[in-house]
C-alpha cells in the first residue's frame, strides 16, 4: 500500500512503527458548533482508511480528539450566559449524532478531550522549559521557535520569510515573533487550572501533541487533517513534539484537500455556508458520505445540490443492485458452482482486485467506486433465478464487504406494512384476471404511500421514494 505523505510531498510504501498495527491520530473538532460540510470531508475520509486498514488485517487504534476549550468556546459559553463544559458537552453530543449518520466512528474510535489531559500538557511544558525550548513571561508560557530543527518542514514555509512576515506587535512579550503559546494565563473569568506559571489554560496546539504521546506514544504511523492544518498547527506540533522526544512525530502526515460550493469558498458572508445537518434535512447522511469519497481526497471536491442528486441516483443504483441480489438469495437453488458460473466468478473477484488496488493506491475511493458500479451492472446482467445460490452469495458477499470498507450499503430494507403488502398481492391478482384498470389504482395508491412497483420477469419488485 502507497500513502501520499505531505511530509515528503510522495508517495510511499507504508510500512507500519509495528507489524501488523497501526496507530492513527486525526485532528477533530473545537466543539462550539455544529460541523459543516467542510469538517465532515477528514472525518470521512480518514474513516475510511481506518475501515481499509481494519479489512487488510491491521489492527488499528484511531484517534479523533475534541478541543473542549478554547476562545471560541469560551466566547459562546459568555454569549449564551453558561459555562464552557454546556457549551463542549452539548457540540460534542452534536457532533456524534452527525458522525452517526455518516457512518464514522465505530465503538473502538478513541475521543479524547483536552481538558481530561490538562496533568499531562503541564508536564510536557515543564520538560519544553528544562530542555531551554520554551520560556514563560509572567504567566504566558511560550515555545522556542529557533530550539525546533527544520521548522517548516511540513509546510515547506521559510522560518525567515515567516518572522519578516509576522506582526510583531501581536504580542510584544514573545522574544520572536513566531513563538506560539503552550500555555495562557487566565483571564478574569475565564475557565483555569492551576500550573506552575499560575492559573491559566493550554494553548490549541499542545494539545494535540500530549493527547497522540500519551495514547499512541512517541512516534505514530499517521497523523491526518485537513490541508488547512498544515501551517501552522500540524507544523507547531512537530515542532514541539520533535523538539522534545528527538524522534520523528508521525512518520506519514495525510492531508484531505478543501470541500467548495458552488465552485467558491464555503463562507457564511456569500450564505453558502452549509452544516451537516443542514443537509441532513434533504438528504440521507450516507449520499453525503457517499458524494465525499466521489473524488480523490487530495482533490479539491465542489459541492452543489445538483451534484448530490446525481450522487443520489447513483447510490440508489447501489442499493437497488444489492436488492436484487437479496432477491435472487431467496429464488435460486442450493447447487455447485457450474464452469460457467466459476468464469462469471473469477470476473467479478477481478474487481474485487482492482477495488483493492486503488484504495492501496494512496486511498483513490473514487476509483474504487467505480469498481463497485462494475460488479453491480455486471451481477445485473448476469445472475438471474437460473443461477446457483452459491453464485448469487459470492457475489452478494463481495459487494457488501467492499461496501462496507467504504462505509455504504449499509441499511437494511425497510418491512413493508401489512396493508401495503396486500395491496401489492392485490395488484398482482388484478392483473392475472386482466383487471387493469384496479391494477393500475393499487399502483397510484402505493405511489401515493411512497412506493414504486417495477414489474420484471422475475415478478414484481418496489423500492421506496
Amino acid at each position: 500500500m502507497e500513502l501520499y505523505n505531505t511530509l515528503t510531498r510522495k508517495k510511499e510504501k507504508f510500512v507500519p512503527i509495528v507489524d501488523g498495527q497501526v496507530s492513527m491520530y486525526t485532528c477533530g473538532p473545537t466543539v462550539y458548533n455544529y460541523i459543516h460540510v467542510g469538517n465532515a470531508r477528514p472525518m470521512v475520509v480518514f474513516d475510511t482508511l481506518r475501515r481499509f486498514f481494519i479489512y487488510k488485517g491491521y489492527n488499528v487504534k484511531y484517534i479523533v480528539n475534541f478541543t473542549d476549550i478554547d476562545d471560541k468556546i469560551i466566547n459562546k459559553a459568555n454569549e449564551e450566559n453558561t459555562t464552557f463544559k454546556d457549551i463542549a458537552d452539548r457540540y460534542i453530543e452534536a457532533f456524534l449524532e452527525d458522525a452517526k449518520g455518516l457512518n464514522i466512528y465505530e465503538e473502538k474510535t478513541i475521543h479524547p478531550k483536552a481538558t481530561e489531559f490538562i496533568e499531562q500538557m503541564i508536564q510536557f511544558i515543564e520538560a519544553l522549559i528544562e530542555k531551554g525550548a520554551a520560556y514563560n513571561v509572567d504567566g504566558n508560557v511560550y515555545f522556542n521557535i529557533e530550539s525546533a530543527k527544520d521548522y517548516g518542514k511540513l509546510s515547506k514555509k521559510n522560518i525567515e520569510d515567516l518572522i519578516s512576515g509576522a506582526r510583531v506587535g501581536v504580542s510584544e512579550e514573545k522574544n520572536n515573533p513566531m513563538d506560539f503559546a503552550l500555555w495562557k494565563k487566565a483571564k478574569e473569568g475565564e475557565p483555569s487550572w492551576d500550573s506552575p506559571w499560575g492559573k491559566g489554560r493550554p494553548g490549541w496546539h499542545i494539545e494535540c501533541s500530549v493527547m497522540s504521546r500519551t495514547l499512541l506514544g512517541d512516534t505514530i504511523d499517521i497523523h491526518a487533517g485537513g490541508e488547512d492544518l498544515q501551517f501552522p498547527h500540524h507544523e507547531n506540533e512537530i515542532a514541539q513534539s520533535e523538539t522534545l522526544t528527538e524522534k520523528p512525530f508521525a512518520n506519514y502526515w495525510m492531508h484531505n484537500a478543501m470541500l467548495n460550493v458552488d465552485n467558491q469558498k464555503m463562507s457564511k458572508s456569500l450564505g453558502n455556508f452549509f452544516t451537516v445537518k443542514d443537509i441532513a434535512k434533504e438528504f440521507d447522511l450516507e449520499v453525503l458520505r457517499f458524494f465525499l469519497l466521489s473524488a480523490h481526497y487530495r482533490s479539491p471536491i465542489n459541492f452543489t445540490r445538483e451534484v448530490m442528486k446525481q450522487i443520489e441516483n447513483g447510490l440508489e443504483r447501489l442499493y437497488n443492485g444489492k436488492k436484487n441480489l437479496e432477491y435472487l438469495l431467496e429464488k435460486t437453488e442450493d447447487r455447485k458452482l457450474s464452469e460457467e458460473e466459476k468464469e462469471i466468478l473469477s470476473i467479478v473477484e477481478k474487481y474485487k482486485n482492482e477495488f483493492i488496488e486503488s484504495m492501496e493506491d494512496d486511498l483513490n475511493t473514487a476509483d474504487a467506486i467505480a469498481s463497485l458500479f462494475e460488479i453491480v451492472k455486471f451481477s445485473n446482467s448476469n445472475l438471474n433465478e437460473r443461477a446457483s445460490r452459491e453464485l448469487v452469495e459470492n457475489v452478494y458477499n463481495i459487494l457488501l464487504e467492499l461496501a462496507n470498507v467504504l462505509g455504504i450499503l449499509h441499511k437494511k430494507e425497510e418491512i413493508l406494512e401489512e396493508e401495503i403488502l396486500e395491496l401489492i398481492e392485490k395488484r398482482t391478482v388484478a392483473r392475472k384476471n386482466k383487471d387493469f384498470k384496479l391494477a393500475d389504482e393499487i399502483r397510484d395508491a402505493l405511489k401515493e404511500k411512497g412506493i414504486i412497483l417495477e414489474d420484471t420477469q422475475e415478478g414484481v419488485k418496489w423500492k421506496r421514494i
